[in-house]
């Protein structure tokens, strides 16, 4: 599916412009045949891709103008329009956008997932489940209170790294100063007194020397290989793999599980309490994770469910989510309260996964300030032994 620019005459001659979404030039053209249009000019538009991110911050104040809009009965266009005055910067035009795209028939969570990346996938999956169970408004909510949430926790964060960065910094720069500057002068100390050095401090010196002779051009193959990894990591086998190796790091990985297992029992129950059966809420609350990886465990889960396995029994089967959901899914389960039970799994396992993240934070400043403090401290002890070592010639 392509965008076409494009500019008509209607037939009380009124000239028209604007865009519309089709799957080649014929078919927009018939489009615009449709709505009563002649087309004079049609192309494509370049879409963009890979967007910049907007700020979540935002986008929550967006999502919760729209969430009570259309809560309040109003049509999700009209909304749209309603909204526009409390947006800034790339959200204005991305809010005529999407409500050029709902005039032209297209679905919201279709119209926000281009360009790919401006708004979060997980957004467009929670947005496109609520569409499949006709809980756009319930969706709205959620996707408000999920971005407002992820916001403060963004908020929470950059504060506790804030002063580990500061230490990161000195660090390098500490260790900077003495490998060039330090370390020079000292080398060719030693060699006018004609001293053996001991190990560690001929290691130190060369590894000073190596720096100051090829220092830039590590630093630019580093850069070159970050840059590369990172495209590659944006294509679909590079997620996909990342996806997979971050779920297996210690720390990282249960932190991510319990932010996927959030997303999968709120969006669980909100499906389960529009009637809608266990195996297509399911597939629809499948896409509001926002990892593939686990994305895929669900829908293995989901066919157990389907050969007759209980929700329960699956999800623990194929690792879908947190340990700690479990129990409160199996309870709702037995007691006929899924719905309200996999909601109430998603809240826990949010909490706990705020809880992982601070911990995780609270790890950082320690252990960049042991690693820093152990560099100095090897090169603090290199010197003095080289002091020590020092006999008259």
């Amino acid at each position: 599916m392509s965008r076409y620019a494009y500019r008509a005459a209607a037939t009380d001659g009124r000239m028209v412009a604007g865009s519309l979404s089709a799957t080649d030039v014929a078919a927009a053209a018939a489009m615009l045949r449709v709505k009563g249009l002649f087309a004079l000019e049609l192309s494509e538009q370049v879409a963009a891709t890979g967007g910049r991110p907007a700020s979540r911050r935002q986008l929550a104040i967006v999502f919760r103008s729209l969430a009570a809009l259309v809560g309040a009965g109003v049509p999700l266009e009209k909304a749209l329009a309603a909204t526009l005055p409390s947006a800034t910067g790339p959200l204005v035009p991305a809010l005529e956008r999407w409500r050029q795209a709902l005039h032209e028939g297209a679905s919201l969570s279709g119209a926000m997932a281009e360009p790919a990346g401006f708004i979060p996938p997980v957004v467009v999956g929670m947005l496109r489940a609520g569409e499949r169970g006709s809980q756009l408004d319930l969706a709205l909510e959620q996707v408000a209170g999920h971005l407002e949430q992820e916001a403060e926790l963004r908020a929470r964060v950059g504060q506790a790294l804030a002063y580990p960065m500061l230490v990161a910094g000195a660090g390098v720069i500490s260790v900077a100063v003495i490998a060039t500057l330090v370390l020079p002068k000292f080398a060719l100390l030693l060699s006018d007194l004609g001293q053996h050095l001991p190990p560690t401090t001929r290691l130190l010196l060369d590894l000073s020397d190596f720096l100051r002779r090829d220092g830039l051009w590590l630093l630019i193959a580093g850069a070159a290989s970050v840059a590369a990894l990172i495209s590659w990591l944006r294509t679909p086998l590079g997620a996909a793999w990342a996806t997979a190796q971050l779920l297996e790091l210690p720390l990282i990985g249960p932190l991510r599980l319990s932010l996927a297992t959030a997303r999968l029992g709120r969006a669980l129950g909100a499906m389960l309490r529009t009637g809608l059966p266990i195996l297509a809420a399911l597939d629809a609350a499948r896409d509001a994770i926002g990892d593939t990886t686990l994305a895929a465990r669900v829908g293995r889960a989901r066919e157990r469910v389907a050969g007759g396995a209980t929700l329960t029994s699956a999800l623990e089967h194929e690792a879908a989510c947190a340990p700690g959901a479990l129990p409160v899914l199996a309870v709702g389960e037995a007691s006929g309260q899924l719905a309200l039970m996999a909601t109430r799994a998603g809240d826990l396992a949010a909490d706990e996964a705020a809880r992982r993240l601070a911990t995780l934070v609270s790890l950082l400043e320690p252990a960049l300030i042991v690693a820093f403090g152990g560099m100095v401290a090897f090169v603090a002890a290199a010197l003095l032994q080289a002091v020590y070592a020092l006999r008259p010639v």
